[in-house]
């Protein structure tokens, strides 16, 4: 009898887990940076917009073998999947209405001292068109019960020329910070897949990155003025510099890579398995 019931005990031991309040399935929404009108950065004939998709399908394809997840992605070759392009055109009144509140909301909030504003790492402001794009996707996660957003990038900063190899290297993992409702659970999502990257990569070598884990209260992607739910964990990942995936072949091995890295995160993450 003792036998048999070690056994039995041995094997619930190694059956994973769900953590952090997630039902099954776990729900997660791919976010491939910019698009094929606003394409981000560019180094030489390379877009970095090309660049996220591709790395987002690789993350994708590795994701949704796993049954314990439903996993949407906004972007597919050509542009939006249908189900994002439909939202879009069905939505953005009531999506500027949704920003146009949240903005409201969160400036009373800062006059009244319940928030206060933080500087963070610089960005390039994003035009009107993608930033309603970006509040209509979180207006979307909220509305479909998303449980994480990933935002997938590569970086860069102002240089000579397209042509031009910059001086940085290294990826960054940006987290909501700390007053943002959303914050707790994303930070623990970002660890889970800061610490997968670094076996493999370097941390950022900018000075405002080099913590690698960088809270922002200012970045849309995470839920910016408020306009993410509690439950909706967001982490906006930049990859690496642009300019040091100038080799095809090397590019495409970093996708596998990074990819599976960054799957290895969100499953230590939302499954744990008791040995």
């Amino acid at each position: 009898m003792k036998k048999y019931l070690f056994i039995l005990l041995f094997i619930l031991g190694s059956i994973p887990i769900f953590s952090a309040s997630a039902q099954m399935p776990i729900k997660i929404l791919l976010v491939p940076g910019h698009d094929d009108e606003v394409w981000g950065s560019q180094y030489g004939n390379t877009k970095e917009a090309d660049m996220n998709l591709s790395l987002a399908k690789e993350l994708f394809n590795i994701l949704k073998k796993d049954k314990r997840f439903e996993v949407h992605i906004t972007r597919e070759k050509g542009g939006y999947t249908k189900e994002f392009a439909d939202y879009f055109a069905s939505n953005m009144e009531s999506i500027s209405l949704f920003r146009d509140e949240a903005m409201a909301k969160r400036q009373a909030e800062i006059s009244s001292g319940v928030f206060v504003p933080k500087t963070s790492v610089p960005h390039v402001k994003a035009k009107e068109s993608v930033a309603l794009k970006l509040y209509g996707l979180n207006k979307w996660a909220n509305e479909n019960k998303v449980d994480a957003m990933i935002h997938i990038h590569f970086n860069d900063y102002p240089r000579p020329s397209k042509w031009t190899i910059g001086k940085y290297k290294g990826f960054a993992v940006y987290i909501p910070e700390d007053q943002m409702v959303n914050s707790t659970e994303s930070k623990l999502l970002g660890e889970n897949i800061f610490l997968q990257l670094k076996k493999k990569y370097t941390v950022s070598t900018f000075e405002q990155e080099k913590a690698g884990l960088i809270q922002d209260q200012k970045l849309i992607a995470l839920g910016s003025n408020g306009t993410l739910l509690p439950d909706v964990r967001s982490v906006l990942i930049e990859y690496g510099y642009i300019y040091r995936f100038k080799n095809k072949s090397a590019r495409l091995q970093a996708y596998k890579n990074m990819s599976k890295l960054t799957a290895e995160g969100v499953k230590n993450y939302f499954l744990e398995v008791k040995n």
